[in-house]
């Protein structure tokens, strides 16, 4: 059932008529896929994950990203693969739970609509992960949505 309110599609950044990066999020996670330039061996590629920046790139030439993050990550607990000319960075979130507009500071936020569409489907994801019986991949809220992290007494850490 949770693979239900997984998340539908990704968001796009794209500057200047191209894509950046397509991002998606869970209640633990913000993965932001790259598509590899073409002719470039997969060594060469790299990718520098810190608590609230991340910096992408081809060794020996300027980053391709170098930004802040919206916010703050577990360092220990994220990483980043190839595959199939895809880099695939995870970010594990340091606060569960909470929504993000974009990954990067500044570069393709999401708009108000789509951030409490957001907020819901993680609310949603928390109310599954907490009663693991039930099925709330139907469930709608009217109004407004409440913040995953805190609502009713906040997420759980196990």
């Amino acid at each position: 059932m949770a693979e239900k309110l997984a998340p539908e599609k990704r968001h796009s950044y794209c500057h200047c008529g191209q894509k950046v990066f397509e991002w998606d999020q869970t209640l633990e996670e913000v993965n932001m896929y790259i598509t590899l330039p073409p002719n470039v061996p997969t060594k060469l590629f790299c990718c520098k994950i810190q608590s609230k920046h991340v910096e992408v790139g081809i060794k020996g030439n300027p980053p391709y990203l170098n930004h802040d993050l919206t916010c703050p990550v577990k360092t220990d607990s994220s990483f980043w693969t190839l595959e199939d000319e895809i880099m695939h960075i995870t970010l594990q979130k340091r606060d569960k739970g909470q929504t993000w507009s974009s990954p990067i500071v500044g570069q393709g936020q999401l708009d108000p609509h789509s951030v409490d569409l957001e907020q819901k489907r993680l609310m949603l994801q928390r109310f599954q992960e907490e009663n693991p019986g039930f099925d709330f991949s139907q469930a709608q809220f009217s109004g407004n949505c409440p913040d995953p992290r805190t609502f009713m007494g906040g997420i759980r850490i196990d």
